[in-house]
């Protein structure tokens, strides 16, 4: 076996040209689409069987309408609009208490990493639709919380402790010389965070972060539970007075995953952009 000094500088070897089809996009897209097929006409099939009665005719006016006041948006997207609100407030909330986390984490103080710690150890071990109905059904009538509100700190506190590791792990990734640099110059360590550390992080940060978004919007379909009248819980009630499940399920998945595509692929340019600029 020859050692690492001997295949210094020798160039790697060119992957080959059926490596480089199966790695290709291509592939990729066919390979996506083979399986959605697969799960299309197995949905069909099963539907075929159990004698079901398509009517995707219905489902547009579900989607929009035009009446003597001109174009109007369906009930679906009325949902989706309360999901994205009620996903972005989360988010917000949810990067802040994180942050605070994180901070914490980091501080070196034994109280501030055991209060870290114990939140994110509790958190962590509790299922979302538990801390749902933690937020909704204990705490919501002590402290006066409608449905919303439970619901936007449910999420917001079950993901926080995603983000905090995310946001930890992006701080640490920052090379020590920057802190012993911003130190050098006479910055307090709230300055080094602000203008040294946390701009040099977002870097490290935004892939995971983009992840833990789409997990979020995804997580917000929970909140039907308690009836809260975002997409999921708008589906199930078209359901109950049409019937048409299969219909406006795919409806309803299709919607969902327009909306996290978009937004991976508008968070991949950003991502590209803020590299090349650094």
């Amino acid at each position: 076996m020859q050692d690492a000094t001997a295949l210094k500088g020798q160039p790697l070897s060119s992957p080959s040209p059926v490596q480089r089809f199966f790695e290709s996009t291509f592939v990729s897209v066919l390979i996506y689409a083979i399986v959605i097929g697969l799960i299309c006409y197995g949905s069909y099939a099963g539907a075929q069987n159990m004698g079901y009665n398509w009517q995707w005719h219905r489902v547009p006016q579900y989607l929009y309408s035009f009446t003597d006041d001109g174009f109007q948006l369906g009930e679906i997207f009325y949902g989706l609009g309360t999901t994205i609100v009620l996903s972005l407030t989360s988010f917000l909330l949810a990067t802040l208490i994180g942050l605070i986390i994180a901070l914490l984490r980091l501080s070196g103080l034994v109280i501030g990493s055991a209060v870290a710690v114990g939140f994110l150890e509790f958190v962590r071990n509790i299922p979302l639709l538990v801390l749902l109905y933690l937020f909704y059904y204990v705490l919501g009538p002590i402290f006066k919380f409608d449905r919303y509100t439970a619901s936007v700190l449910t999420l917001a506190v079950f993901h926080s402790a995603l983000i905090s590791e995310i946001l930890r792990a992006g701080i640490n990734a920052v090379p020590k010389g920057q802190w012993e640099a911003s130190k050098s110059i006479g910055m307090s360590s709230g300055q080094s965070y602000r203008y040294i550390i946390l701009p040099q992080s977002v870097r490290f940060m935004l892939p995971p972060m983009t992840g833990e978004v789409v997990h979020l919007i995804k997580s917000s379909a929970i909140v039907s539970v308690i009836a809260v009248a975002e997409l999921t819980t708008i589906g199930r009630n078209i359901i109950s007075d049409t019937f048409m499940s299969f219909e406006i399920w795919f409806t309803v998945a299709l919607v969902y995953m327009a909306v996290t595509l978009i937004l991976s692929i508008g968070v991949s340019h950003l991502e590209k952009k803020y590299i090349v600029d650094q």
